[in-house]
């Protein structure tokens, strides 16, 4: 019996560990560090159905705990990443999960629609923090109505596992959870990056090109179980936590407040290794406090 197994809609995991969208690369970027086929699986960086380069130099700052970045959705494009990129993903055991951004809601039904054809990978992350062209820039996933929209153009289009992962600079996570959980979703990704600011004390000026980026670390895990906690409370599918990941006791955190499985994503930075080791901690873990399934923790929080 795998202890560590979990579900997530369609899919069914090895373990709950999964790697972020935008810190792993593709995937083969990191095969000679880890085996990546000890993963529960791998979250693509995102591609959108055109080339993107990206925002402009600086977009990375790093923080006290974390790091801030604008890159801005960088990405080779769906043709090339099924050109270049699909191949290799073909080849691995573990589950693959694509990220798919775009600027109007029929890019992501596209963006999919070309990778379907192709086939290879068992799922999809919409990125719903993208900005959205028809809507003044409005990012998607500030709207329900809009999140409902992209969740359900994507689903008429695969059966594979749709995941939407979900941004914090809202007003009501929640009622976006529902507007994609009711639109098809089948699974959700909490939480995307928290907007934050660095300023370079030399120069006065910001230490993004962009001015403002996506803060991610150890300083948004807070912020994250509790988005983690809300959506709980508020979705019947599964939640993937996402934030500030740096240790086994991390995981745990998510697991026991909600989450079936996590992503790691900065720590990737710091240790390329760490998503196959903490796959190795949480065995240990389950292991030597005698539980038999890693179902028992997800969502045992108790709350005074």
């Amino acid at each position: 019996m795998n202890r560590l197994a979990v579900k997530i809609g369609r899919l069914k995991l090895k373990n709950p560990i999964l790697t972020a969208s935008g810190t792993f690369g593709y995937g083969e970027e990191f095969s000679d560090l880890i085996d990546l086929n000890q993963l529960g699986g791998l979250v693509t960086k995102a591609v959108s159905y055109e080339p993107r380069a990206g925002n402009p130099l600086p977009r990375i700052a790093e923080t006290s705990s974390g790091m801030l970045n604008s890159i801005g959705l960088a990405n080779v494009g769906v043709k090339i990443f099924i050109a270049e990129k699909l191949p290799f993903l073909k080849t691995l055991s573990t589950q693959v999960i694509v990220n798919v951004a775009g600027k109007t809601i029929e890019e992501f039904s596209d963006v999919i629609s070309e990778i379907e054809n192709a086939g290879g990978v068992d799922g999809y992350e919409l990125n719903v923090s993208c900005p959205n062209v028809k809507e003044g820039g409005m990012s998607f996933g500030a709207s329900a109505r809009i999140t409902a929209s992209v969740t359900a153009t994507a689903r008429s289009v695969t059966q594979n596992c749709l995941i939407v992962k979900l941004s914090p600079n809202v007003t009501s996570i929640g009622e976006i959870a529902r507007a994609a959980e009711n639109a098809g979703a089948d699974a959700l990704s909490v939480m995307n990056t928290v907007v934050g600011m660095a300023v370079d004390i030399n120069t006065k000026r910001p230490k993004l090109a962009t001015t403002t980026g996506g803060l991610s670390g150890p300083a948004i895990k807070p912020i994250a179980i509790a988005k983690v906690f809300e959506t709980a409370r508020s979705v019947k599918i599964p939640i993937i936590g996402v934030g500030g990941i740096m240790n086994c006791s991390d995981v745990l955190e998510f697991l026991i407040t909600g989450a079936t499985a996590v992503q790691v994503g900065t720590a990737n930075f710091l240790n390329p290794k760490i998503s196959e080791q903490l796959v190795i901690d949480l065995k240990n873990y389950c292991q030597q406090n005698d539980i038999q399934n890693i179902n028992q923790i997800i969502g045992s929080i108790q709350v005074r």
